[in-house]
């Protein structure tokens, strides 16, 4: 059982995985491992590892237009309040929030990234570099109540 209070910090996790689906996986499973190291319950863990999942997947698809040899750095820190997340990718370097939004097709997959990140993560910040596009997220252990009705991740 982990506790909030936990105040040992375990060392930063940073992957360094190719833009090929097959890594999407190992990626999430290593962010859930070290949200579990820095103190979060079991539903945290798994909405930490689905917003990471969703954003490789993002990147995936996007930022590199679905190529399987490009790099991706995921890095994670614990922070005082919880968990910071960085992804760091070279491709087309659009950030998705600038974009027009788009009517979601609950018929269609996908769709639900950015929804996801909003709804489960307290920071989400896309800023640009010279070659691509580096993605901030952080997680606090203590969220205050979510109300009020929400489209489904």
């Amino acid at each position: 059982m982990f506790s909030s209070r936990n105040s040992s910090k375990p060392p930063p996790l940073r992957l360094k995985i190719h833009s090929d689906p097959a890594n999407v996986a190992e990626a999430r499973r290593a962010i859930e491992m070290f949200s579990a190291q820095c103190g979060f319950d079991e539903t945290s863990r798994g909405e930490i590892g689905l917003v990471v999942n969703e954003a490789l997947a993002n990147v995936i698809r996007h930022a590199y237009q679905g190529a399987t040899d490009k790099p991706i750095e995921l890095s994670a820190e614990k922070t005082d309040d919880g968990v910071r997340i960085e992804l760091r990718d070279w491709g087309v370097g659009v950030n998705p929030l600038d974009l027009p939004a788009k009517k979601r097709d609950p018929l269609k997959p996908g769709g639900v990234g950015l929804i996801c990140m909003r709804q489960m993560m307290d920071e989400v910040e896309f800023q640009k570099q010279p070659d691509g596009m580096l993605l901030s997220m952080s997680r606090n252990r203590l969220r205050p109540r979510q109300t009020g009705a929400k489209e489904a991740c």
